[in-house]
């Protein structure tokens, strides 16, 4: 079993992790085709599929914000788990100011 102290400072930086990745999209990026040089965004919105057309200066950054979200779920994942644990050993999160 891993220290209360190691948990707390392991779910301090992994909500430090979630903070610097909020600038993120949800969806992925695709090609319109081959015979037509163009991107969108791809997502589900309350179980529909949305296509948002990309401007091509900004494909760049769509595709490091979408790269951000699956990151962020990495992390919240983590986090999950932490917090798992410390509530395994008795702490009481709301405690800590984050409930």
């Amino acid at each position: 079993m891993t220290g209360i102290h190691s948990l707390m400072t392991k779910r301090d930086r992994l909500t430090r992790q979630v903070q610097d990745h909020l600038d993120f999209l949800v969806g992925s990026v695709s090609t319109k085709g081959l015979k037509y040089p163009a991107f969108n965004l791809t997502t589900k919105v309350k179980g529909k599929t949305v296509t948002r057309h990309i401007p091509k200066d900004l494909v760049p950054l769509v595709r490091q914000m979408t790269a951000r979200h699956k990151k962020l779920k990495a992390i919240l994942q983590r986090l999950a788990e932490v917090n798992w644990e410390l509530l395994g050993q008795g702490v009481e999160l709301r405690d800590y100011g984050s409930v």
